[in-house]
């Protein structure tokens, strides 16, 4: 019985143990992240997913950083590499979890890089995609506050793009910041990102 106490004992240890290395692993890419260190950030969420296998997130933040730091880059061979990278991440989380609308939006906004990137190019063939991608994202959980912000973020670009009125898809936006006031992140890790720039577009429409 003495044994079986001690087995269990240490059981349990490994599984604290292990879990807080997870934790101290997540904190401290985010904490890179927050530093400027996108590439460390990336590297060290990319070396958590390897030791966590079952688990979407490490492999999502990594793509999220490769994609966002790719807004803006103008050599298109160190924007393919990104991107594929990205892509593969995605792949990884998207392996694990399925039908996710977190990972759905990132994938959409991978998308639109590349549209950012050269509309003319791009434009006809992942426009619809990125549509597409939000408008399922929405489906699988209408009070995911990204998938809304997202999505009108694209919607205002588009119509800034063909000099179209933005005015339609602010109350989208004003929908996404109720909506982001509500939210509540499943653990202190999954994805919580986007209302301070939902703010930032609303309070712009209602210049």
């Amino acid at each position: 019985m003495k044994q079986l106490i001690i087995i269990a004992t240490l059981l349990i240890s490994g599984l604290v143990s292990a879990q807080t290395s997870y934790e101290k692993g997540m904190q401290k890419a985010f904490s890179l992240w927050e530093q400027n260190q996108p590439t460390e950030a990336s590297n060290l969420f990319e070396r958590i997913a390897h030791a966590e296998p079952d688990n979407w997130l490490p492999p999502y933040y990594a793509a999220q950083i490769n994609i966002l730091y790719s807004f803006g880059e103008k050599n298109e061979d160190v924007l393919a590499a990104k991107l594929k990278k990205a892509q593969n991440l995605i792949n990884d989380a998207t392996a694990i979890s399925k039908d996710n609308p977190e990972i759905l939006v990132l994938q959409a906004l991978l998308h639109t890089v590349w549209v950012t990137f050269d509309g003319a190019t791009y434009g006809m063939t992942l426009s619809g995609k990125v549509v597409e991608l939000y408008t399922k994202a929405k489906l699988l959980d209408p009070t995911n506050p990204r998938a809304v912000y997202c999505k009108a973020e694209w919607d205002m670009g588009g119509a800034k793009y063909f000099g179209q009125d933005i005015t339609p898809f602010c109350k989208d936006l004003e929908h996404a910041t109720e909506l982001f006031a509500n939210f509540k992140p499943e653990t202190a890790f999954h994805p919580n990102w986007g209302a301070d720039r939902a703010k930032m577009l609303l309070d712009s429409c209602q210049k």
